[in-house]
């Protein structure tokens, strides 16, 4: 018999917040299991010799309008509001992105700007955001020529760099999303709640698994304690069958030994410099859609205005994911089609069949979750469990 109720593999949010759920409101006693040598997942951070909040997996950016999520996740940090701003280097200039009234200003003449700003506000409204795939159907030359200027400079070679493929195998459904902002607001996102743990996300994540009931094993892979008996529907953990509740945050392929085949995933190389100065760039990030291998440059002091003679930049490459090579084998950007799409309703319909497994996050969902929606998808999972005869054990 074993000494934990529920097991939670995965210390990112989604399985800290699953597993801070069942032991608060359930008084379940919680072992979670994390294979890195720490917790927070990919959100990890730490700070530097110089003072220096780093992101070691890429820059975190926290924004939501979800209410619940930002309520739930205050009980555990105080907030340092935060506004990002992303600038682009186009034709030798630093310019706002998304493309908005102030990129149009930078890039054509004044009398040509006001043109077109005109056009914009009469046809899509003040503060608008207008697809580009729009804008290429307008019966204006100049709305047309704007449309192709953003999908060619700003768009189409950053996501060829990021998705490693080549123009003409982006879907129109992407480009289509790729909006023009009829306004002067920098910002990138424009949620209600825009900030930054004040003392990081490793904090963060660990005042969540801070119960008295949680247990945390660090550098541990999980299948190497439990594993599923696809014959009988069990859990079998440490040799033994386990009848609780086991939260599954991570790859469903791997858990299954990848027998309907490997999900393919994006990957990211960083390369992370300190430099002795005290700035290196105006804003947090700047992309680099034409030039260059690397698609960003993000500078973490900026992000808390942390005050510091030296600054931390990290360059960021996308690759494709490999498991067998340990420069590429985490998984970041899941790739979207019908045949991967396919492939992971396969292993969601034999989690199913596992009447005490869950399936939570980003990458046993096999999708794209920003930090709030991995917290949403956490919180109605619980509480859907707890609704349950099953989460009653």
């Amino acid at each position: 018999m074993s000494q934990y109720d529920v097991i939670v593999v995965g210390a990112g949010f989604s399985g800290a917040v699953m597993a801070e759920r069942f032991a608060s409101q359930q008084n379940k006693k919680v072992l979670v299991i994390e294979q890195r040598p720490h917790i927070a997942g990919n959100c990890y951070d730490y700070t530097d010799d110089s003072g220096i909040t780093v992101h070691h997996y890429g820059p975190h950016l926290f924004h939501t309008n979800k209410e619940n999520v930002w309520q739930y996740l205050s009980q555990f940090t105080q907030w340092t509001p935060y506004e990002h701003k992303v600038l682009g280097s186009i034709d030798g200039k630093l310019v706002p992105i998304p493309f908005n009234l102030n990129t149009l200003y930078q890039l054509y003449p004044d009398g040509q700007a006001q043109e077109i700003e005109a056009l914009l506000v009469k046809h899509y409204g003040a503060g608008g955001k207008v697809p580009i795939l729009e804008l290429r159907k307008s019966k204006f030359v100049a709305l047309q020529q704007l449309a192709e200027l953003v999908y060619q400079k700003f768009f189409v070679n950053y996501t060829t760099k990021q998705w490693g493929c080549s123009p003409e195998d982006i879907s129109p459904e992407v480009t289509a999303r790729v909006p023009i902002v009829v306004s002067r607001d920098d910002r990138y996102f424009h949620d209600k709640y825009q900030a930054i743990p004040s003392q990081g996300y490793t904090q963060l994540i660990g005042n969540i698994l801070k119960h008295d009931n949680i247990e945390v094993r660090l550098n541990i892979d999980a299948t190497t304690l439990l594993r599923l008996n696809c014959k009988t529907n069990k859990v079998i953990f440490e040799e033994h069958e386990f009848a609780g509740k086991l939260v599954f945050t991570g790859m469903l392929d791997q858990l299954f030994e990848y027998t309907e085949g490997e999900l393919p995933y994006r990957s990211l190389q960083f390369d992370f410099q300190t430099i002795d100065k005290k700035e290196f760039q105006p804003s947090t990030t700047v992309n680099y859609p034409n030039e260059h291998a690397y698609t960003r440059i993000t500078e973490f002091k900026h992000i808390l205005q942390q005050q510091s003679d030296k600054t931390v930049i990290v360059k960021e490459y996308p690759q494709d994911y490999d498991r067998h090579d340990p420069q590429k084998n985490i998984p970041y950007y899941p790739i979207f089609n019908a045949e991967n799409q396919q492939r992971i309703d396969v292993y969601k319909k034999r989690i199913e069949g596992f009447v005490n497994v869950i399936s939570a996050g980003r990458l046993a969902n096999y999708k794209y979750y920003n930090m709030d929606d991995a917290v949403e998808n956490a919180l109605c999972l619980s509480c859907q469990v707890m609704k349950s005869r099953e989460g009653l054990m």
